[in-house]
């Protein structure tokens, strides 16, 4: 038979098996509960990125559509002449936005007392300048005035678009009228020779940049002027108006300036319109 002592190590033996034992199983539990939330934790780390991945894929798709629905807009600067020291040729009816359409094709028509005159304007060429003379068209501000000025020697040019020049006295305030904004020049012909062709219609302005206005010329001969005026469009009809008042000449009002003179053969605009883009 064992001792007491004996029977007293064993017990004590058996108890530091069991607890051993118990330890080992409840790490073995937590290892396996460990894993089970580390798993859980990286699928929510998938689950969570691919949500943010679709999130921002539609964010940029979002951002893709607003640069989308931005696209066939142009951003134009108008600037306005100071009040203060306006010459009393200025007809101030207000700015256009500044925010304008660069697409489609616009018809310009002047009823003159001659017939009418018509030229087709492209706005992807220069929307800036189109959007301003549809602004001014719509106003009312070309009709009644006259073409003011024609040149006949070196270059071959109608020009127009003051509205003080119309009514008496317009031989004394020609020349110098416009809106009360200016605008940057735009589609200037630098490849083209020559550079302002039989046809063409383009914006007058004082040879400074940014100071177009209102006054264009109207080219009836392939002129050499130097590639600093805007190109509006192109005449389509009427030009046989234009070149018949160009041999009526001139009074040489304006040979000692810029050149030119007031057209012997009188043109009265009688109004001037601009159709709804098109295409």
């Amino acid at each position: 038979m064992t001792s007491t002592k004996e029977r007293q190590r064993a017990a004590a033996k058996a108890r530091l098996q069991r607890n051993m034992a118990a330890q080992s199983a409840r790490a073995r539990k937590r290892r396996q509960t460990q894993a089970i939330v580390g798993a859980g934790a990286a699928l929510l780390l998938v689950v969570a990125g691919t949500v943010w991945l679709a999130t921002t894929l539609g964010d940029d798709d979002d951002k893709s559509q607003d640069t989308a629905a931005g696209d066939g807009v142009v951003q134009c600067a108008f600037t306005e002449v100071p009040k203060e020291g306006r010459p009393k040729q200025i007809k101030d009816v207000g700015m256009p936005p500044a925010q304008q359409a660069n697409t489609g094709v616009q018809t310009l028509t002047m009823d003159t007392n001659l017939g009418p005159i018509t030229a087709k304007v492209d706005r992807s060429a220069s929307p800036c300048t189109a959007a301003s003379f549809t602004h001014l068209a719509s106003k009312g501000f070309f009709d009644n005035s006259k073409c003011h000025r024609l040149v006949t020697e070196g270059i071959k040019v109608l020009q127009c678009g003051d509205p003080s020049a119309t009514g008496k006295g317009w031989r004394e305030t020609d020349g110098t009228g416009g809106p009360a904004y200016r605008l940057t020049e735009e589609n200037l012909p630098t490849d083209k020779r020559p550079a302002y062709p039989d046809g063409v219609i383009a914006m007058a302005n004082s040879g400074q940049p940014g100071s177009t206005g209102s006054q264009f010329f109207i080219v009836y001969g392939d002129s050499q002027l130097e590639p600093k005026y805007t190109v509006l469009g192109t005449i389509t009809g009427g030009m046989e108006i234009v070149k018949d008042v160009a041999k009526a000449g001139d009074d040489k009002a304006f040979a000692q300036q810029a050149g030119g003179g007031h057209p012997k053969k009188e043109v009265v605009i009688k109004k001037l319109t601009m159709s709804e883009p098109q295409g």
